[in-house]
């Protein structure tokens, strides 16, 4: 059968959840679709074009037509909704980082975040502004969430010794960090940005 472009990115999707981002190469993802490495190279040039595709598919749906709702709802379900679709792979949040974000999906949902902005009435400069600040707490959040999810070998005696050094503030706060569902975690920063995106809005 003749692998289509889409059948490789698929393939590279269902690789990364077993084998994870450090895993993935031309040779491996070749052998797991059962052909060999050089027969990706028809549909991509190189492995970053790959997971400039990969990418793009993690992020479709992101920027599917909103709910009727106020805008700050809109806002929400536009991170939440980023924020599963990295979730749904394994180092999705690694993969969407290291790409350049130039897909039809993160563009289409690039462009919404903007337009759900500007319909507050603030400018386009401070609307894209505001995108980038959202795009970039997601990202981060869910990076971290699933880095902890896979923490390195020893994590544990390490802040272990670093607690003794922790103002007594500093320790109770990592401790109820650590101790958070991520999810709860996720919607109070989300919220917050919301809250602070409010406060530039013209009156």
């Amino acid at each position: 059968m003749l692998l289509r472009k889409a059948d490789v990115v698929e393939g590279a999707l269902k690789f990364l959840d077993t084998e994870g981002l450090d895993g993935l190469t031309m040779r491996k993802l070749g052998a797991a679709l059962n052909v060999h490495g050089g027969a990706l190279y028809r549909h991509f040039p190189n492995k970053a074009a790959l997971l400039e595709a990969m990418a793009n598919k993690l992020t479709e749906g992101v920027g599917a037509p909103l709910p009727e709702a106020p805008w700050r709802d809109q806002i929400y379900v536009l991170g939440q909704r980023f924020r599963a679709a990295m979730l749904a792979h394994r180092d999705g949040a690694r993969l969407v980082s290291g790409t350049h974000a130039t897909g039809a999906n993160s563009i289409t949902a690039g462009s919404l975040v903007v337009d759900v902005l500007c319909g507050t009435g603030l400018a386009p400069a401070q609307a894209g502004s505001l995108a980038f600040s959202l795009y970039y707490y997601v990202l981060g959040h869910t990076l971290d969430e699933q880095n902890q999810a896979h923490p390195p070998e020893g994590w544990q005696s390490s802040e272990n010794q670093l607690a003794s050094t922790l103002t007594p503030e500093y320790a109770e706060a990592i401790e109820s960090l650590m101790h958070t569902d991520p999810a709860e975690r996720f919607a109070y920063g989300l919220n917050t940005f919301i809250e602070g995106v409010a406060s530039r809005i013209p009156k």
